[in-house]
């Protein structure tokens, strides 16, 4: 509390109260006009205001100079580039699955363009060279133009690579491989056996190919040997059935590993498409689970070194561990090679309760698990291959084929 609320009256400020004076200026000596000019804040708003000016110019120049370089910035530089066709002769070999900057590398490397920037900007700039350049191996020229060196390499026909196709049997593979690097017959397949510890194999294979040698595309040089392709070949299965922890997947379906890879070789040989490889896959582990056997064409057709829909009755009494009427459980080995589409249907099967399926026609599988509604698609399947006249197999005339999966558990 203050002296005023003790002493009423009208407090400094107040509308009518007396004004005080500032200190030490003489008594009756006048005002100074609030009013006046002060020299000294002229000079120094004049000084404030040059200033400003000053730092407008500067720091404007400054985001001139970097909205320039900015610009320069943004517009793409130069690529180093040959002109022309080029001169002399390189073989280069594009893997599968590379894309346009492992490409580029390669051609670097090689000597084919004169910087990857410039191949890869005149495939961005081609609507033609889209998912295009196919895996194998191209002879191109040195000190090529981008552009030249991309017309070779968007043209299949260039392309000097060995495609296995899914579902090939180990047998057809060795073929293949001898025919692509002009060997005499039997070679591949005599060092698959011979030198199958080079392979990389997993131990349970027990030296045999079978199941591992990948389906793909491969690149093939001049100096390719049958073992490289054969080694390429078995690295690409361990990759694909290395995914998603494929060991936990095995236990958690009651399977080994190698009964994984045996499983996607049976569905890759039965499904009708890539889109019933999952049911597939679970009739199998699901009459596997239930003791039944499987009853598969398939793996007769293996024991017997052919692939024909003409099963008989007398087929399915044939002496072999691979005969899956007769034996129950998964055969001996893998009876294919398998595609990613059937490795991830066994490792991943559809869910379902399915224990029957038959390819009534082209396109029309059915799955079910009532064996009477089997025997009813089985008759159907009967009906359409008695109207469709077809060359049955030697010595089985008379007979009627069953339908997979067609006989009672």
């Amino acid at each position: 509390m203050i002296d005023q609320d003790f002493h009423p009256g009208l407090t400094p400020g107040h509308l009518g109260a007396p004004v005080l004076e500032p200190e030490g200026r003489p008594p009756g000596a006048p005002r100074p006009r609030s009013d006046a000019p002060d020299p000294h804040r002229r000079r120094n708003g004049l000084a404030c205001a040059l200033t400003a000016l000053a730092l407008i110019a500067v720091f404007g120049g400054i985001g001139l100079t970097g909205y320039t370089w900015l610009q320069q910035q943004r517009k793409p530089s130069a690529a180093a580039d040959y002109t022309g066709q080029g001169n002399g002769s390189v073989q280069v070999s594009v893997p599968e699955g590379a894309g346009l900057s492992q490409i580029a590398s390669a051609l670097v490397r090689n000597g084919v363009v004169a910087s990857s920037l410039a191949f890869t900007r005149a495939a961005k700039g081609s609507a033609a060279a889209a998912g295009r350049i196919q895996p194998g191996t191209y002879t191109l020229k040195q000190k090529m133009s981008a552009a030249a060196a991309l017309s070779i390499l968007i043209d299949p026909a260039n392309a000097n690579g060995l495609t296995i196709p899914e579902g090939w049997r180990g047998y057809q593979i060795y073929a293949a491989i001898d025919k692509k690097l002009n060997l005499p017959e039997g070679t591949t397949q005599k060092a698959a056996k011979e030198q199958s510890a080079e392979l990389g194999l997993p131990d349970f294979a027990n030296g045999s190919p079978e199941g591992y040698l990948f389906p793909a595309t491969y690149a093939v040089t001049d100096g390719t040997t049958a073992l490289e392709l054969l080694k390429q070949m078995v690295d690409r299965a361990g990759k694909e059935f290395s995914r998603d922890d494929a060991n936990v997947v095995a236990q958690n379906l009651g399977q080994s590993l190698y009964g994984l890879v045996t499983v996607a070789s049976m569905v890759q040989g039965e499904a009708d498409n890539t889109e019933d490889m999952g049911k597939v896959a679970r009739v199998i582990y699901n009459r596997l689970a239930k003791g039944m056997p499987l009853q598969l064409d398939s793996t007769i057709n293996y024991a017997l070194g052919r692939s024909t829909l003409n099963t008989t009755v007398t087929d399915t009494k044939l002496d072999s561990p691979y005969n899956t009427y007769l034996h129950p459980g998964l055969p001996p080995s893998p009876i294919s090679n398998p595609g990613r589409q059937a490795i991830m249907a066994a490792l991943d099967p559809t869910p379902g309760d399915w224990v029957y399926f038959v390819t009534v026609k082209p396109g029309d599988t059915r799955f079910t698990d009532s064996f009477d509604v089997q025997q009813k698609n089985v008759a159907e399947f009967n009906a359409a291959r008695a109207a469709k006249p077809s060359t049955p197999a030697s010595g089985t005339a008379t007979e009627t084929p069953p339908a997979p999966g067609a006989t009672a558990p």
